[in-house]
């Protein structure tokens, strides 16, 4: 994809504002004659993002009220952060996808396979098939596995959906299934335990200065992706394809390759979800993910960024996630029955879906 293709006649391309002609164009003026350029932190922060981080602050302080010295505390706030770090590369990678206006339902039985990948790679190349005690070399390869594993699942997506144009809800409900099912075969059923102790003690519960090493890969991973998203060409030609996929094909964006860079992209990041899950849990865990698909998708709604396509941020997912670790959270240590907590949610993720389709007519009626 080239540079040249994010202007065409004085205009530009973008994904922050509706332009003209039918649907959400991508084409609008937007640095041009009248209208100012919008700064990365403007385009990072929107107003969505604003009010449903004020609903994550509000939940934290009431937490905080009901049970002062147990919730606010600095190992609290580590075990949230450590809990929801695998969840949040997968998100992060979602809005990539959901802003194209498209859906991921593999990515949780990728992170399995990943997961599985990288375990049966470290044990094979281990003396005696045992990795306990392997070192940072076998560690090297095996999430050199995970993260090709990831990425070629991802990338069979893209092709299908790119080029063969078959609906991301299918091809992705097809690799859900086959990419779980390709875990269970090459394992047999039976989760991979011999993971190396210092994969464990480094990834799964080191720390520096106190912050836990998987909430810094979680947060090194966030910040790329916001800067990806949100101030170079492969993020505008994101939003702009969200926004009118075939606005975006007639001025230049190559829709196919970038779609199948998008899900190429999301499988890389599930793969090392995967393997991050192998470091914190020291076992494959094949069937402990199984809503990981559905949680991604509610965490980077609520963050804002809309279903339709064309809207979010990755600072929005941020927030998305947290909202259901800090309610999981505070509900066990008030006291609240867990069951409560998937209920919260999804009345938190009907009320955001509702807001964006307000939204959504209120700009279409406007124009």
């Amino acid at each position: 994809m080239s540079g040249d293709a994010e202007t065409t006649n004085g205009t530009v391309v973008t994904g922050e504002t509706a332009g003209t002609g039918a649907g959400n164009s991508t084409v609008d003026n937007e640095g041009g004659a009248g209208l100012p350029r919008r700064t990365a932190w403007q385009r990072l922060v929107g107003a969505s993002t604003f009010w449903i981080g004020l609903v994550l602050v509000a939940l934290y302080a009431v937490f905080s009220a009901l049970s002062p010295n147990s919730f606010p505390t600095l190992y609290n706030f580590q075990t949230l952060l450590i809990e929801a770090a695998v969840l949040l590369v997968l998100s992060v990678g979602m809005t990539f996808v959901i802003i194209t206006s498209g859906i991921d339902l593999s990515v949780g039985s990728v992170l399995v396979f990943a997961g599985v990948a990288g375990a049966m790679t470290m044990e094979a190349v281990s003396p005696g098939g045992d990795a306990t005690q392997a070192g940072v070399g076998t560690i090297a390869l095996g999430l050199l596995l995970s993260l090709v594993s990831g990425a070629a699942w991802g990338l069979l997506n893209g092709l299908l959906i790119a080029r063969f144009k078959i609906p991301p809800l299918i091809v992705t409900l097809g690799s859900f299934g086959a990419a779980l099912g390709a875990a269970q075969l090459l394992t047999g059923g039976v989760d991979v335990r011999t993971v190396p102790a210092a994969l464990r003690d480094s990834l799964g519960f080191g720390q520096t200065f106190q912050v836990p090493h998987m909430v810094l890969v979680a947060a090194v991973v966030t910040l790329f992706g916001a800067w990806l998203l949100h101030t170079t060409t492969f993020g505008r030609y994101t939003f702009a394809i969200g926004s009118n996929e075939e606005a975006a094909r007639r001025v230049g964006i190559s829709v196919t390759r970038h779609l199948v860079f998008v899900y190429t992209f999301v499988g890389l990041l599930a793969g090392l979800a995967g393997f991050m899950s192998l470091a914190y849990f020291g076992t494959t865990t094949i069937a402990g993910h199984s809503t990981d698909n559905l949680n991604a998708i509610a965490a980077t709604v609520l963050g804002g960024t809309s279903l339709f396509g064309g809207v979010g941020s990755v600072l929005g997912t941020v927030i998305g996630v947290f909202i259901p670790a800090v309610l999981q959270k505070g509900f066990v240590i008030v006291g609240v029955q867990p069951f409560w907590q998937p209920i919260a949610v999804s009345v938190v993720l009907v009320a955001a879906v509702w807001f964006d389709q307000k939204r959504r007519r209120a700009r279409d009626s406007g124009r």
